[in-house]
């Protein structure tokens, strides 16, 4: 058979072979989505797009991660310091209730904050979906599909769909680029000029769509941004490129007709600090179109593969999996030791999601990463700071992902201007502080109910990622940059900490546990009061913190001074109630909700290290009571939160079991705050709805049962179920200290490692259940 032959053999016979279901890092599913929440999501940290497979229609959901509504505002009220005596006085006196209320009328945010989660259309805003780009089909025939087969490869950030109707099988292909920064679609037909379809793009309210004059289709608008209505502009275009057929530009839309092969170029973008982002937006998409689709997606795949690759894991063989990724789902439920192969792939989709949904210099992922599909999105996709964003970010230090905390530093330093004016207006204190939800604009003030909004633990909580990165890098010049805003929070908490009288303790008040309530003696259920235990332990690590960076960086040794004399004052990491578990309030109230989905006292065990088994042995048995009685079940992140800690506890097998329970499959959409988190069929988390922190979470839980490095030493396998310890490896992995890491083992054994740094530098590893000190390899 000559060459011609073969390849035109090969058109014809792949599309027929279907996708490879044994990929190990694939989803795949034998029929569209019926739903959002099974579509698959694709992303190059800044565009976003959805594809749903669909036969006769498929509708793509676009975003752009920079899309909001609101603006810029003010609402700190700047006479909420002259009730703060009266406040701390109703705490002192055991008042809570009377004190909450007065925080309720005098000590929250002025006007609508963020809409109790439905900000879209007041200054606070919502993240936003860009439109839908709807894609029509004419077979010129009713019969039915055969061969269906969509897909989704992580390791190349490439998804497709196929099928075949009357022999004829139609291919489609869809990637953001890593490239040129534009969206592509491939689409093919096996016989020719078989391809006839239109092309829309809308959204739901505030949008144009016409046809350009450079035959495109181009879609404008401006969101509200909750005051004269004019806020964020952006616009989206669409052009086509195809080898014979023809396009006709009409009707506000692109209609191809009779062709064999057609590529849909799409580019977007907003005046988010890029004033001539419409020019941006044209230059783009014509760029992208100079280069041959083969050559952008070769380019696509290269760039992406320089993060993705830089981590392969594998728990030994597998049965292989031929099953669709939802069918693939219910039997783990059922026999979850004979798929290892699963638990890979989920921890690569973690991984693959970070780098989908944010890029250096712009945003970090928010509660939906980079994918929305609404006007108002849930609790308006923000940035919640009581455990959310920073758990999008708790799984890329260990995942060799480094680079990716950087957006999320930016967003925090962004904080500061507005953090100082909050930190006045509320407290008359010094620094900044931020409360319990951010946004783009720099929101810092509290929430607009005293039950939550008041919760103040979030600077200091970002801070902590912040610190993160610079103990796994060691990069002195990111230390100096962190340093004033690790400073200012500091500062902000060194000013505003009062003396407890009953135990000379200094601590906030007022302030709660995040989302958390109480009862008082009297049976009242109440959110406010003096020192939450997540304040004392955020406190005490990021005092630590400024201690050491400014004695790194000769600075500012008069504040380190006061900042070691109030340390002695703090209370201890952790306190242990009468029936055995860690206290979350500074009195031993008891919970209204036993099983509530925060767990915010147990910070100090993770993602602090104040509390590990070797230096608070003392505290394990009372942080393992706190669990059972939390119990095992909650929302997506809630259930992943639990896996760290069982996890830094070098718990496997319960750490396994946790993991087990986030990837039951769920199609539930309504909000849920208690119990049934899990997965949906494209293996998004489910809060429900979808809430992306609970792959992240579940990502760096899985980190943390292959190594651990924050007590002081390198760990390999410390918390490893039984179910993975026959037989494994992993390369790639980093430890605190810039070191990476490689481990082979079998039969629950290291049999091999390797510690690798850009220095041989001397570190304490932990191997089998001994320590030794060795020196590292270069890298």
């Amino acid at each position: 058979m000559n060459i011609k032959k073969f390849k035109a053999l090969l058109f014809i016979l792949l599309p027929l072979l279907g996708y490879s279901q044994n990929n190990p890092l694939e989803l795949w599913y034998n029929k569209p989505a019926s739903q959002w929440e099974e579509t698959l999501p694709l992303g190059n940290g800044r565009l976003g797009i959805m594809p749903g497979g669909g036969v006769t229609t498929e509708k793509l959901v676009l975003n752009e991660i920079t899309l909001w509504s609101g603006g810029p505002q003010d609402a700190n009220n700047y006479k909420a310091y002259s009730f703060l005596p009266k406040i701390r006085q109703l705490l002192l006196e055991n008042k809570n209730k009377e004190a909450q209320k007065l925080i309720d009328q005098h000590f929250i945010c002025t006007g609508a904050g963020s809409g109790s989660g439905n900000g879209a259309d007041v200054p606070f805003g919502a993240y936003q979906v860009l439109g839908d780009m709807t894609l029509k089909f004419d077979y010129k025939t009713q019969s039915k599909p055969v061969n269906y087969s969509r897909n989704l490869d992580i390791q190349t950030a490439v998804a497709g769909t196929q099928f075949t109707i009357d022999g004829v099988t139609y291919k489609r292909e869809y990637f953001t680029g890593f490239g040129d920064d534009a969206g592509f679609i491939k689409l093919t037909s096996s016989k020719k000029g078989k391809l006839n379809f239109t092309i829309q793009l809308d959204r739901p309210e505030r949008f144009k769509t016409v046809n350009g004059s450079d035959n495109s289709l181009v879609m404008t608008g401006q969101l509200n941004n909750g005051t004269d209505g004019k806020g964020m502009k952006y616009k989206a275009k669409v052009k086509t490129q195809q080898v014979d057929g023809n396009a006709l530009y009409t009707n506000n839309k692109i209609e191809i007709k009779n062709a064999t092969e057609v590529v849909i170029f799409i580019s977007a973008g907003t005046d988010y600090k890029d004033k001539n982002f419409e020019t941006t937006t044209d230059k783009v998409l014509d760029a992208a179109m100079q280069t041959k689709y083969q050559d952008q997606k070769k380019k696509h795949v290269e760039n992406y593969q320089k993060l993705f690759n830089r981590l392969t894991l594998n728990f030994g063989k597998s049965a292989k999996k031929t099953l669709p990724t939802n069918e693939r789902l219910d039997t783990f439920i059922k026999e979850p030791d004979t798929d290892k192969g699963l638990p890979v792939l989920f921890y690569q989709y973690g991984r693959y999601l970070s780098i989908s949904s944010t890029r250096l210099g712009l945003l970090p992922p928010n509660l939906q990463g980079l994918w929305a599909k609404e006007v108002q999105t849930p609790w308006n996709a923000d940035y919640h700071l009581d455990v959310n964003v920073q758990m999008n970010h708790w799984a890329l230090e260990t995942a060799n992902l480094s680079e990716l905390n950087l957006p999320l530093k930016d967003l925090t330093k962004d904080l500061v201007p507005n953090g100082e004016k909050t930190a006045k207006a509320y407290y008359n204190a010094d620094g900044w502080v931020a409360h319990v939800i951010t946004n783009v604009w720099g929101f810092t003030e509290p929430g607009e109910s005293a039950s939550w909004g008041i919760t103040k633990s979030g600077s200091g909580w970002l801070c902590n990622n912040l610190w993160s990165h610079y103990l796994y890098t060691n990069d002195q010049a990111y230390l100096a940059e962190i340093y004033p805003i690790l400073k200012g929070a500091a500062q902000f908490y060194k000013s505003m900490l009062v003396k407890d009288p009953e135990t000379g303790w200094l601590v906030t008040s007022p302030s709660v546990s995040p989302e958390n309530s109480f009862l008082l003696p009297n049976g009242d259920a109440s959110h406010v009061c003096m020192g939450p235990t997540i304040d004392n332990q955020i406190i005490r690590e990021l005092f630590n913190n400024v201690i050491i960076a400014s004695k790194k960086l000769g600075l500012d040794n008069d504040l380190s001074i006061e900042l070691d004399k109030q340390l002695k004052l703090l209370p201890p990491p952790g306190v242990v109630s009468p029936d055995g578990r860690i206290m979350e309030w500074l009195k031993d109230y008891k919970e209204e909700d036993p099983q509530h989905r925060h767990i915010s006292h147990l910070y100090g065990l993770y993602p602090g290290s104040l509390i590990t088994p070797e230096n608070k042995p003392e505290l394990v048995d009372a942080i393992k009571k706190t669990l059972e009685v939390r119990g095992d079940d909650g929302t997506s992140w809630s259930i992943a939160y639990k896996m760290l800690f069982w996890a830094r506890l070098k718990d496997g097998n319960r750490a396994y079991k946790l993991f087990k329970t986030i990837l039951r499959q769920t199609h539930d959409t309504n909000i849920n705050y208690g119990p049934g988190g899990g997965v949906y069929a494209n293996l998004l988390s489910a809060g429900p709805p979808f809430q992306i922190d609970g792959n992240f979470g579940a990502a760096a839980g899985i980190g943390e049962m292959l190594i651990q490095s924050h007590a002081g030493f390198i760990e390999l396998l410390p918390a490893m179920p039984d179910v993975w310890l026959n037989q494994g490896e992993v390369k790639g992995l980093k430890a605190e200290g810039n070191f990476t890491v490689n481990i082979k083992w079998e039969k629950g054994k290291v049999t091999k490692y390797e510690i690798l740094s850009p220095i041989p530098t001397k570190v304490k590893v932990k191997v089998n259940g001994e320590l030794k000190e060795i020196t590292s390899s270069k890298l």
